[in-house]
């Protein structure tokens, strides 16, 4: 997968559904998405970016809470350049080494915690579809998101 990709996922009646996402390099548009889909679960967005980051962003009640994969790819990237911005963190330097920056504990009760979120995003075997793939299956909605993304 060399373009961008993204999907967002509401749970109610107990169940997932899940919708592609229309804008995944605008994030006032994912949040609108987002709030827009929001249910008492709350709304995710996964988002892949190319084969570099991902990003996954949730909407609960009026909270909005958010994460990417890796925080170096700002120096490349206006998008993640403009969501370290967002949430408040240092821009990263040249030498920085790869590490996941933001909300990553937003899934935990979910049944996926930081440091399952961590690993994943810290596995150099796996692009940012298959990230989000392992991030789906494990809330719970991996067949809608694979049916979605290969669709």
């Amino acid at each position: 997968m060399a373009e961008d990709f993204g999907i967002i996922a509401w749970h109610e009646d107990g169940r997932w559904s899940v919708a592609e996402l229309t804008h995944s390099r605008d994030l006032s548009a994912i949040m609108d998405q987002l709030n827009a889909q929001a249910t008492n679960g709350g709304a995710i967005a996964l988002i892949a970016i190319e084969e570099d980051f991902f990003i996954v962003a949730r909407a609960l009640g009026s909270q909005m809470q958010m994460m990417i994969s890796d925080v170096t790819f700002a120096l490349e990237s206006d998008l993640a350049a403009d969501l370290l911005d967002m949430l408040d963190l240092p821009f990263p330097e040249e030498e920085d080494e790869a590490q996941p920056g933001g909300d990553v504990d937003l899934l935990s009760d979910l049944g996926m915690n930081a440091m399952e979120l961590e690993a994943l995003c810290d596995d150099p075997e796996l692009f940012p579809d298959e990230q989000l793939d392992a991030i789906a299956s494990k809330l719970g909605f991996g067949n809608q998101f694979s049916e979605l993304y290969e669709g």
